[in-house]
C-alpha cells in the first residue's frame, strides 16, 4: 500500500496514521494517534515487499517480543505488535530527541565530560539488556538518542538476538549482523556472541566522540570490518592529548580484541567511566570474562566475510545492579530513526531520580570547555586542567575573536562538574576585563544545548580585572560559566583582540 493510501487510515481498529516519519531497509515508522487511550503512538510497519516473506515476518513479530520483556523505567513501552492487511506492525511510545549520529555530524567531536556521560547511559541500557539475556549486535550513534533533557537512550533493538534461544535462529549462518564500522572482532569473525560484543561497539562510539572519526575505515565495509583484526586503533592519547589517562584506559580497554580483556559487563564498563568521570584511579589488574549462551551473528544487511561455527553453551554470571547518578538508561525497541533530528520513538521522563550517596566534601572533579556553536565543541580544552592548579599565573583562555562578543557563536564557557550535589559559591577569577559572566546550574547531567540548562542562575559583569562569585543556592552538580563579553587579549592579533581569559575557578560549599 502506498504511503498515500494509508496516511489517516486506521489499523488494529484504533491507530490513525497521521505522519510518514522514518524508513529502513525492512520497515517503515509512523506518528499515529491511538484513539482508544488518547494518545501518541508510533506504528513501525513491515515495508509491502517483505510482507510475503514468512522469515522476516516472524523474525519481525520476535523482535517485538524480546523488546517487550525488557521491562526498565528508560525502556520505550511496546504496546502491541498486530497483523494489519497481511503486514506486521509494531506499536511503540512515541516522544521526540535526536540521535547522537546527528550531534556527530554537526559537531564531529565531544568533550569528555559529555562523552563520559553518554558512556555511562549505554553501559547501563547494555547492562539491563544483557540481564535479560539479549545483545544489541548493532550499538553505532545512530542508535543512540540524546533528549531535550540531556538523557541519553539506546535505540533499535531490530537485529537484538537472545542468548538463550533454542529455537531458529530465522538467519543465514553465513551472513553477519551489524555495521561494518561498529562491528567486534568476533562479529567479524563470525564467533559467537555475547554481551561483551556491545561492549566493544560502545567502545567504539566513545572513541569516535572523542577523536571525531572511528579507528578503522576502509574502502569499503568489509575492508572497514577487517582492518580491526589486522591492527590495534590509535591510542586515544595521541589524538587528543588533554584526556585524562583514566578516560583513555576505560576506551582502550573496551576496544581489546581479546573479549576476555574487556570489561566483563555494562555495570563494570558503567563503574569505569564513572571512576574516570571523578578522576579516580582504576586499580583493577585483572578482568573476568563473562559467561554466557554464544550467538550466531547474522544481519539482514550481508558482509559475507566468515561462516559462523554452532555456538557452545555456557553459564551466565550474576548481573550486578549498580547504584548509579542518574537513573539513565535503555531505549528498547524495534523502531527506526527518522531522517530528521526530531521525529523519534523514545521513552517517556517519568523515572525516579537515583542520586549516589555523597562521599566526602564537595569538590571540583573536573572542568571542560563549552563551545556548541564551534566546529568540534571545544575552547581550548587542553588548557583547563590549569584552573584547578591553585596558580594564578597560569590561566585557561578562549581562541581569539574579532569583537568583544564572540561574532556569531555569541558565547563560549566552561563547565563544571562538582563531586556531589551541593550548593554554595561557585568563584571565578578573571585575569582580563571587561567580562560579562552567566552561571547555570543542573542537577542530574550536563545538558547539550544552553536552552537545555534552563534559566539562567545568575549573571555579573565588570569592568575591571577582578573575580566574582556567583551564588549557588539550590542543589547542582554541573554549573555552566558562560562567557558573554571578552576583553582584549595580550597574545591576541589585531584582527582577533578579544578573548576571555580566567585564572582559577573553586568551589565553596555552603
Amino acid at each position: 500500500m502506498a504511503q498515500k493510501d494509508m496516511l489517516g487510515g486506521m489499523i488494529g481498529d484504533r491507530y490513525r496514521l497521521d505522519r510518514h516519519i522514518a524508513r529502513g531497509g525492512m520497515a517503515e515508522v509512523w506518528l499515529a494517534s491511538d484513539t482508544k487511550f488518547d494518545r501518541q503512538v508510533a506504528v513501525k510497519i513491515l515495508r509491502p515487499h517483505l510482507a510475503g516473506d514468512p522469515t522476516l515476518t516472524e523474525r519481525f513479530r520476535r523482535e517485538a517480543a524480546a523488546c517487550a520483556g525488557i521491562t526498565h523505567p528508560n525502556i520505550v513501552a511496546v504496546y502491541d505488535c498486530i497483523e494489519h492487511m497481511g503486514q506486521q506492525a509494531v506499536i511503540m511510545q512515541y516522544v521526540k530527541g535526536k540521535s547522537l549520529r546527528d550531534v556527530l555530524d554537526r559537531q564531529k567531536k565531544l568533550g569528555p565530560q559529555l562523552t563520559i556521560h553518554i558512556g555511562m547511559s549505554v553501559a547501563a541500557a547494555l547492562d539491563e539488556a544483557h540481564g535479560k539475556n539479549i545483545i544489541h549486535r548493532d550499538v553505532k550513534p545512530g542508535n543512540i538518542l540524546i533528549t531535550p533533557e540531556g538523557r541519553v537512550l539506546l535505540t533499535d533493538f531490530g537485529i537484538a538476538k537472545a542468548l538463550d534461544s533454542k529455537g531458529d535462529d530465522l538467519t543465514s549462518d553465513n551472513i553477519m549482523m551489524g555495521t561494518a564500522k561498529y562491528l567486534s572482532p568476533e562479529q567479524v569473525r563470525g564467533k559467537p556472541l555475547d554481551g561483551r560484543a556491545d561492549l566493544y561497539g560502545l567502545g567504539l562510539v566513545l572513541y569516535e566522540c572523542l577523536a571525531g572519526r572511528v579507528p578503522f575505515l576502509g574502502e569499503t565495509d568489509a575492508d572497514t570490518a577487517l582492518a580491526r583484526l589486522q591492527r590495534e586503533p590509535t591510542d586515544l592519547a595521541r589524538l587528543r592529548p588533554s584526556l585524562s589517562p583514566q578516560l583513555v584506559k576505560v576506551i582502550m580497554t573496551l576496544l581489546a580484541r581479546n573479549p576476555d580483556h574487556r570489561y566483563p559487563s555494562g555495570a563494570a564498563t558503567r563503574l569505569a567511566l564513572q571512576a574516570a568521570s571523578l578522576g579516580h584511579l582504576d586499580q583493577t589488574t585483572e578482568l573476568t570474562p563473562p559467561s554466557g549462551n554464544p550467538v550466531v551473528p547474522t544481519d539482514t544487511t550481508p558482509i559475507e566475510i566468515a561462516k559462523a561455527p554452532a555456538s557452545q553453551p555456557a553459564r551466565r554470571e550474576g548481573r550486578r545492579l549498580l547504584a548509579i547518578l542518574v537513573a539513565l538508561g535503555v531505549a528498547a525497541a524495534t523502531m527506526l530513526w527518522s531522517v530528521s533530528r526530531n521525529d523519534v520513538v523514545i521513552p517517556s521522563d517519568d523515572a525516579p531520580e537515583v542520586l549516589s550517596a555523597p562521599v566526602g566534601p564537595v569538590a571540583i572533579s573536573t572542568i571542560t570547555s563549552y563551545d556548541p556553536n564551534g566546529d568540534d565543541g571545544e575552547e581550548n580544552e587542553a588548557l583547563t586542567p590549569l584552573l584547578l592548579d591553585s596558580n594564578p599565573e597560569t590561566t585557561w583562555m578562549s581562541t581569539c575573536y574579532a569583537n568583544q562578543y564572540f561574532g556569531s557563536k555569541e558565547y563560549v564557557g566552561l563547565v563544571v562538574q562538582l563531586n556531589q550535589p551541593a550548593t554554595g559559591t561557585l568563584q571565578i577569577a578573571m585575569a582580563n576585563a571587561p567580562w560579562t559572566i552567566e552561571v547555570y546550574q543542573a542537577l542530574d547531567n550536563a545538558p547539550f544545548t544552553l536552552a537545555e540548562w534552563g534559566a539562567r542562575t545568575d549573571r555579573k559583569f565588570n569592568t575591571k580585572r577582578r573575580g566574582s562569585a556567583f551564588d549557588i543556592v539550590t542543589p547542582a552538580q554541573y554549573l555552566l560559566v558562560v562567557f558573554r563579553e571578552a576583553g582584549r587579549g595580550p597574545s591576541c592579533s589585531n584582527a582577533n583582540p578579544y578573548q576571555s581569559i580566567v585564572s582559577g575557578v573553586s568551589f565553596q560549599q555552603g
